[in-house]
């Protein structure tokens, strides 16, 4: 199976998952996603989050996510348990399409490592 067609089904599968799982069988988009693993990272998963904590939430995500690929480096968690992360390197410059592709790669990645998928 060619790499992309591969992506597109693994995606398909974990998008599918977590959306029967968390939002009634409406499907989540990359947001939806990618703020479920920050719930997910912070292990604070039956709070309720005001709008400022939710791009907290997508940013602890977004680090974890691109750990792996070099770009960031998990420093810390603080005193209210939220962890941080440095930056390593900077994010390449990458058109909207070609972010979508590697935060998919990443997403995928992340839930295949879980066990999820």
């Amino acid at each position: 199976m060619a790499r992309d067609e591969e992506l597109k089904k693994n995606w398909e599968e974990v998008q599918q998952k977590l959306s029967d799982q968390f939002a009634d069988g409406e499907i989540l988009d990359l947001d939806g996603i990618i703020y479920l693993i920050g719930v997910q990272e912070l292990g604070q998963l039956h709070r309720r989050f005001k709008k400022d904590h939710k791009i907290d939430l997508m940013h602890i995500a977004i680090c974890r996510l691109l750990e792996p690929y070099g770009y960031y480096d998990f420093d810390y968690i603080d005193e209210d348990g939220w962890p941080h992360y440095k930056i390593v390197e900077q994010l390449p410059a990458l058109k909207a399409g070609e972010q979508a592709i590697m935060m998919k790669e990443a997403i995928v990645q992340y839930f295949q490592e879980k066990e999820y998928i």
